[in-house]
């Protein structure tokens, strides 16, 4: 069983994963952004190490499903392939800050690996307005994310919506972090955790 979390950047991903992981017992895989060594150049300058910041997330996630799949256990996780290729890529090349001839070669790599992988079975989409994702974003307070502007969160939830309206590789379940806080509230865990049941066990 594979379940992975998507969402925006401050959307609650790696906390979901945390309170799904320690309620299931299901081991727990992240995104490795403090051990990324092109993060904070990035956010400094988004031109230069852009291609190369996607080519290390490609290779990562790539190498995590197939960790996933060979280990046979059950597992969430935080963010996917997926959201690499056609949200977080795309726009870095819309914004002109990827060239045309990286995008292509990035993106003819990720087709390739794209046969070689699995969906999840399950995938969960953190729903967050722009409000609530620069909440979140602050709360947390990383030095590298202090830079991100508004039109980035926008434009990247733009892309995220219209992933999901044309999702259909697996079952997909969409919560509203508008109006579930599950990160401070156990009830709102709760909803959560009974939509899952639902989908894992097929039951409506």
């Amino acid at each position: 069983m594979h379940i992975a979390i998507a969402g925006n950047i401050g959307a609650g991903k790696t906390t979901l994963t945390s309170l799904l992981s320690k309620h299931y017992n299901w081991e727990a895989h992240y995104e490795d952004a403090d051990e990324n060594p092109y993060l904070n150049d990035f956010y400094n300058d988004m031109q230069r190490w852009s291609f190369n910041l996607q080519v290390y997330f490609l290779n990562n996630r790539f190498n995590q499903i197939v960790d996933i799949r060979q280990s046979g256990k059950k597992v969430i996780q935080d963010r996917t392939i997926f959201e690499d290729a056609y949200i977080f890529a795309p726009n870095l090349h819309s914004m002109g800050l990827m060239t045309t001839r990286d995008f292509e070669s990035y993106f003819s790599l990720f087709k390739l690996m794209e046969g070689f992988i699995q969906p999840p079975d399950l995938l969960i989409y953190l729903r967050a307005s722009i409000p609530k994702l620069v909440n979140q974003i602050q709360k947390r307070g990383r030095d590298y994310e202090e830079s991100i502007r508004l039109d980035y969160l926008k434009r990247l939830n733009e892309r995220y919506e219209a992933w999901i309206s044309t999702y259909n590789q697996g079952k997909l379940l969409i919560i509203d972090v508008d109006d579930n806080n599950f990160m401070e509230n156990s009830e709102d865990l709760g909803k959560i955790i009974e939509k899952i049941d639902a989908e894992i066990h097929g039951l409506f």
